[in-house]
């Protein structure tokens, strides 16, 4: 029964990880889509690519994610970490549905701690508050303003080129912003999914607490949210790239800019699993502010913020109440 489960643990998580690819594909490229600098299959296609190229780039997200909660041995530990992703899954779906760009991530863990809560298990509150909390509150705010900055001295520098010309320039440089966005997306979320799957290997006896991630977990986390990132997230590429504001060239490069520095900043200095979806689209309202604050969509931005919100506690309710049912299923005591 142990094995069985931590098969079905496995395979939900790696469900969860292509549902993260084509719920955040727009992540990296709506910017790039609506600014006409790439065509939406070739964008996807190289957004799938550095997907799976960033899975390999470390492992600090996956230590994190797996440690914030500790669900205990055996199969009651394995019931606990299926139901939060089932929990997570749940949100992504409605959110997709909705076109409202939430967080994979958020709703990730706030599933893994509405599960744990419900089933009595002990919660790092040390490490949320640390690692998920203040980077979620601080990402946004730094992506918003230094999208702002960064677009209001490209405006100072290229003020006497030609419109026409310096369009084209940024649409070119945008294919390596997208990349870059791309990279860190890999970097950060497919992390998250071999931080849970190690998690369901440590809880079934079926890994130690000291030993590595075993690379057929990174090779099939890499791919699940490739494939995900190639099926695409249409509902929420449309909002990023039109509904918040209608961006050009210069303002796509400097959201996507500003969002890659800072996804590879939490990773490789903070070691905290943030949001790639609070950043652009927090950096895209930054940026696009530059023109007037009036020229933000700001009702679409409420929507997103509700969305933000919500997450956490929306996907530890999902969760909990999984448990309950599972833990009938499996007649666990």
């Amino acid at each position: 029964m142990d094995l069985a489960i931590v098969v079905a643990v496995v395979v939900v998580a790696l469900a969860f990880d292509y549902t993260n690819g084509f719920h955040d594909a727009a992540n990296a490229i709506a910017t790039s889509i609506s600014t006409r600098a790439l065509t939406p299959r070739i964008a996807l296609g190289m957004a799938a690519v550095m997907n799976f190229v960033g899975a390999f780039l470390g492992q600090e997200i996956a230590n994190t994610v797996g440690s914030v909660i500790d669900p205990g041995a055996g199969n009651h530990g394995l019931v606990i970490v299926l139901s939060g992703l089932v929990g997570a899954i749940t949100w992504n779906l409605i959110t997709w549905y909705f076109g409202l760009p939430s967080s994979s991530s958020h709703a990730l863990i706030g599933g893994l701690v509405g599960a744990a809560l419900a089933a009595g298990a002990s919660v790092e509150w040390s490490t949320i508050l640390d690692k998920v909390v203040i980077p979620m509150i601080a990402s946004p705010l730094v992506g918003f303003a230094a999208a702002f900055a960064l677009m209001t001295a490209l405006m100072w520098i290229f003020r006497g080129v030609n419109a026409h010309r310096a369009n084209r320039g940024f649409r070119v440089a945008q294919t390596v912003s997208a990349a870059a966005m791309a990279l860190g997306h890999g970097l950060q979320d497919a992390q998250k999914t071999m931080g849970v799957i190690f998690l369901a290997l440590l809880t079934g006896g079926y890994a130690a607490a000291d030993d590595g991630l075993p690379l057929w977990v990174i090779l099939a986390a890499a791919t699940a949210i490739s494939a995900g990132t190639w099926a695409g997230g249409w509902r929420i590429m449309r909002t990023l790239g039109r509904k918040i504001i209608d961006l050009d060239p210069a303002r796509g490069f400097a959201a996507e800019t500003v969002a890659a520095s800072v996804l590879y900043t939490a990773a490789y200095a903070l070691q905290a699993p943030i949001s790639t979806t609070h950043t652009i689209t927090s950096a895209v309202m930054g940026a696009g502010a530059t023109k007037r604050f009036s020229a933000v969509r700001w009702g679409v931005a409420r929507s997103i913020v509700t969305a933000w919100v919500l997450t956490f506690p929306a996907a530890g309710l999902v969760a909990a109440g999984m448990y309950a049912v599972l833990r009938v299923v499996f007649r666990l005591p």
